[in-house]
C-alpha cells in the first residue's frame, strides 16, 4: 500500500467515524460522570468558558438536528486536527536539519585481514 493510499483510507475512516458512527455513542454518562453524580461532586461543576463556542457541547451551533449537528462537529474537528497537525508537520519538515558543523564523513574501513590457517 502506498503512503498516499494509506492516508486517503485513514482520512476516510476518520471522517466516517466522526460523522456517522459518533451519532450512535451513548448519551448516558460515562463511569466518571456517574460516580460524580452519585457522590454529589457534580453539583459543584460549572460550565466551561467555551460552552457557547460554535462547536461547544459536541455539536454545531445553529444546527437543530442533533444527528446532523454531532456529525458536522466531528467532521469539522477531524478537519481542524488534520490542518493543524499537517501545518506543524510541514513547518518542521521544511526547516530541515539544524545548521551547524558538517558531520564528519565515515572513514573507510580497512580491509579485513585474510584468516591465517596454520
Amino acid at each position: 500500500m502506498t503512503t498516499k493510499r494509506f492516508f486517503a483510507v485513514f482520512l476516510l475512516v476518520s471522517l466516517v467515524l466522526a460523522g456517522i458512527v459518533s451519532y450512535y455513542a451513548s448519551a448516558h454518562p460515562d463511569g466518571l460522570e456517574k460516580v460524580a453524580e452519585d457522590k454529589g461532586i457534580s453539583a459543584k461543576e460549572k460550565d466551561h468558558s467555551l460552552k457557547d463556542s460554535p462547536l461547544g457541547d459536541y455539536g454545531v451551533k445553529g444546527v437543530d438536528d442533533a444527528r446532523l449537528s454531532g456529525g458536522l462537529s466531528g467532521v469539522i474537528g477531524v478537519g481542524l486536527v488534520l490542518l493543524v497537525g499537517g501545518g506543524l508537520f510541514w513547518t518542521v519538515r521544511r526547516r530541515g536539519p539544524a545548521a551547524g558543523p558538517a558531520a564528519p564523513e565515515r572513514e573507510a574501513e580497512a580491509p579485513a585481514e585474510p584468516s591465517r590457517k596454520g
